[in-house]
């Protein structure tokens, strides 16, 4: 199992629009064609305007053919031309669980 952590920093204020037009547009396709969303936040201190949300793979090989079916999904091209103005940088990494983690123990 992989867990794919993807970090969002938005303009300054703009936290609420982003999680209201996530949740119109967004949600209901990423979910479906990514599957197991670990969990979806948004930062209250430290480094601010960030939303930090996490996706559970069994492999590399199917995070890779899960996000390139979502890359050609309309739906979604639609929801990511509305969001790209509201943000000022990406940033993912992919984490591996200990074995003494709980979601280690879902692979």
């Amino acid at each position: 199992m992989i867990v794919d952590e993807r970090i969002y920093t938005l303009k300054i204020g703009k936290i609420k629009v982003y999680l209201e037009l996530y949740e119109r547009m967004g949600l209901a396709v990423q979910t479906k064609i990514l599957g197991h969303m670990v969990g979806y936040f948004h930062t209250e201190v430290g480094p601010l305007n960030q939303i930090v949300h996490l996706w559970a793979y069994d492999s590399f090989e199917e995070r890779s053919r899960r996000r390139a079916i979502l890359a050609a999904d309309p739906e979604w091209m639609a929801y990511v031309k509305e969001m790209r103005p509201l943000l000022e940088k990406q940033e993912n990494k992919i984490l591996v669980p200990a074995p003494f983690s709980p979601l280690g123990e879902m692979a």
